[in-house]
């Protein structure tokens, strides 16, 4: 079935795996294949807003997703699952279509909020840019 499964989570917002990790799981017990749980610590955007956060800021978020994403892992994935972790920094939807290639996943795994009209027309939705990007299959779980 699926050899590979890219599951995308924010680390701040448990919703964002609470629902999607364990059929993630399921899904990979099932086809025999590997999870690969990613998680992108976003960038500022733009140097002007850079320029309000301290110098070693980047250094400090990354660590500190590495470590939450080693607990997620170790506290929600069992032990029979074949797991890699990924961190990136940047924007996160770019971060996630570079990973599809890098992982060669046949399917990727995101839960999206319901959609907010005003936040989506001004910035767009990551998992709408995802699928409508990916080389491979999406399944969006609604969080």
């Amino acid at each position: 079935m699926f050899k590979a499964i890219l599951l995308t989570v924010d680390l701040t917002h448990p919703e964002s795996w609470q629902r999607a990790l364990p059929q993630a799981v399921e899904l990979v017990r099932v086809s025999g294949g590997a999870l690969h749980i990613m998680s992108v610590v976003p960038d500022m955007g733009t140097p002007l807003v850079e320029g309000f956060f301290p110098e070693d800021f980047e250094k400090k978020a990354i660590a500190a997703a590495s470590a939450a994403l080693d607990d997620l892992v170790a506290r929600e994935v069992p032990e029979e699952i074949e797991v890699h972790q990924h961190l990136a920094f940047g924007k996160i939807h770019k971060k996630i279509l570079k990973a599809i290639e890098t992982t060669g996943c046949d399917l990727v795994m995101m839960a999206s909020h319901k959609p907010d009209r005003v936040r989506e027309f001004l910035v767009g939705s990551n998992a709408d840019r995802v699928v409508r990007r990916s080389p491979v299959s999406v399944l969006v779980v609604r969080a």
